[in-house]
């Protein structure tokens, strides 16, 4: 209870630095050695700093370092015994202290220590590097990249005839937006690790709000190309000097645009080099995504330094306004996509918000083509802008409520599959120990990866003939909202992101163990079944089971 008088803001303040009870999901144990103890605290995603505070006296020797050794799902530290204790103790009690000012009170039990993560080799960083710039190159053919590079593309037609210099001009800009978009993402997903956070990559799509904003934006983006109004029309009215600068702007914020629609999709080699990066140093995690970042901007800034490649572009005309427009239509297709995915988590009442805003801004974008480059409109319609962005914040926060059922996304995500059930660790070790081989399925509505496999592969009649011979139980986790527990398993499989297909091969198989088989991100009907026929026959023996 709060103490009264001045000392209650005290106690307030040091109430936050309490530490905490240990996560659930985390497990914390020890072995002895030589010289003391290892103790093993697995939270779901590296760790690269800690001290432990034991509860018990006379058990270590506290003015004696701890090291600390990364592992993939958290660390092991190397704690030296006190001289005097003579039998190991039954756990070792106390506070372990995080990274990010994160503190919990564990008390480890005997048990396995992992071995802990092998130090990283250039030559594995240079590998990861290479995987993410193919994979920024192919997230350009992704149906939620290749809208703005259309966009982008119409513009190179149209400036095809400035000079060279500026068309580099345009790409390197444009290559900027992406690079520092990336970073701060990344640095912002780092930062909320430190924190103790469990987040992976894509993680702000699981906010309602940012779903919101996003929607926002690409529907006010769409009502500029399909002809209602001219964005920067003002702006580049006032001159010249302003019209160059307003282009280069357009064309670093068309890099932060591509970035940001790139994130709810994983091209092939993602996957595994994101894993990788998030669980390296910082310096090495912003270096690969700095490859992934300059393989999405690779064919914008090609098209760019090659005078010849250009010249085969068609020539400007009234076609290019035409095919503007219709590149709206894409863009509205994602309206509703994304507007289907706050749906899946906030009901109803959250799509409402969500045309209300943009009510708002079809009248903001009314008065910006009623009245272009005047000066009191343009603010008229700015103040619309900013209701909508307020609005929008405000009514997800407090009058969208979470959907009813906790698992609304896992029972919409297999509408017309009943045999796909609700991930758990529980229900993995479960039919595993009933002698049955698992599929997990990690995904999210917001995923269109995700989507895609589902109905060009998991969904598919051969595919579901192939599970039902092998007798697989399948699991679909779902990720649309934040998931710590999907999360940790996601970091322990090395990955940081949907999609990720996942085999378990049953516990009665003859040397099947505890590694998994990892599909790769893009699926097709082949792969699938070909991963299903390698399981051991043990696994399909009672292929008759529903």
């Amino acid at each position: 209870m709060p103490l009264p008088g001045p000392d209650a803001e005290i106690y307030k303040r040091l109430l936050s630095r309490l530490p905490e009870p240990q996560p659930q999901g985390a497990k914390a144990v020890f072995q002895s050695t030589a010289a003391g103890f290892q103790l093993a605290f697995q939270g779901g995603h590296r760790e690269t700093s800690a001290q432990f505070f034991p509860a018990d006296q006379n058990i270590l020797s506290n003015p004696a370092p701890q090291t600390v050794s990364p592992t993939a799902t958290g660390l092991v530290l190397d704690l030296k015994k006190d001289p005097n204790i003579a039998t190991a103790p039954a756990q070792l009690r106390g506070v372990l202290e995080l990274s990010g000012g994160r503190a919990y009170e564990i008390a480890a039990v005997p048990g396995q220590v992992p071995a802990p993560a092998p130090p990283t080799t250039a030559a594995d960083a240079f590998k990861a590097a290479g995987l993410a710039f193919l994979g920024g190159m192919i997230l350009n053919l992704m149906p939620c990249v290749f809208p703005v590079l259309f966009i982008k593309g119409l513009s190179l037609v149209q400036t095809s005839g400035e000079e060279q210099h500026k068309q580099r001009g345009h790409g390197l800009v444009y290559t900027a937006g992406i690079v520092v978009s990336f970073w701060v993402l990344v640095g912002a997903l780092l930062g909320l690790r430190a924190a103790g956070s469990t987040l992976g990559w894509g993680f702000q799509f699981q906010s309602p709000i940012f779903l919101g904003l996003m929607a926002g934006l690409l529907f006010f983006l769409g009502l500029s190309l399909a002809g209602q109004f001219e964005i920067g029309l003002t702006l580049t009215s006032a001159g010249g000097s302003l019209a160059a600068k307003q282009g280069y702007t357009g064309s670093f914020f068309t890099g932060v645009l591509a970035v940001v629609v790139a994130t709810p999709c994983t091209a092939p080699f993602m996957g595994a080099a994101v894993g990788f990066a998030l669980a390296q140093s910082a310096v090495v995690t912003f270096a690969i995504f700095t490859a992934l970042a300059l393989g999405l901007a690779a064919p914008y800034l090609l098209l760019t330094f090659q005078p010849a490649w250009t010249r085969l572009l068609p020539r400007p005309g009234a076609w290019m306004e035409v095919l503007k427009q219709a590149t709206a239509v894409p863009i509205f297709a994602t309206v509703i996509w994304l507007a289907w995915v706050l749906a899946q988590t906030r009901g109803a009442e959250a799509v409402a918000i969500l045309l209300s805003v943009f009510l708002l801004l079809a009248i903001a974008g009314w008065i910006l083509g009623r009245w272009p480059a005047k000066r009191i409109p343009s603010l008229a319609a700015g103040l619309v802008i900013v209701l909508a962005i307020v609005g929008c914040v405000y009514g997800l926060q407090v009058f969208a409520a979470p959907a009813a059922t906790g698992d609304a996304g896992n029972v919409a995500a297999s509408a017309g599959n009943s045999r796909w059930e609700p991930w758990s660790q529980a229900a993995v070790d479960k039919y595993r120990a009933a002698g049955r081989p698992v599929f997990v399925d990690f995904t999210a509505s917001w995923c269109l990866s995700c989507q895609v496999n589902e109905r060009v592969a998991l969904r598919t009649p051969e595919v579901d003939a192939a599970f039902r011979k092998a007798n697989v139980a399948l699991l679909k986790a779902d990720w649309t909202e934040r998931d710590d527990a999907i999360s940790q398993a996601l970091t322990a499989l090395g990955r940081s992101g949907v999609p990720a297909y996942v085999l378990y091969s049953s516990n009665s198989s003859a040397g099947s163990g505890d590694t998994p088989v990892l599909l790769p991100e893009a699926l097709t009907p082949g792969i699938v079944i070909d991963a299903l026929s390698k399981l051991p026959a043990a696994t399909t023996a009672s292929a008759g089971n529903p």
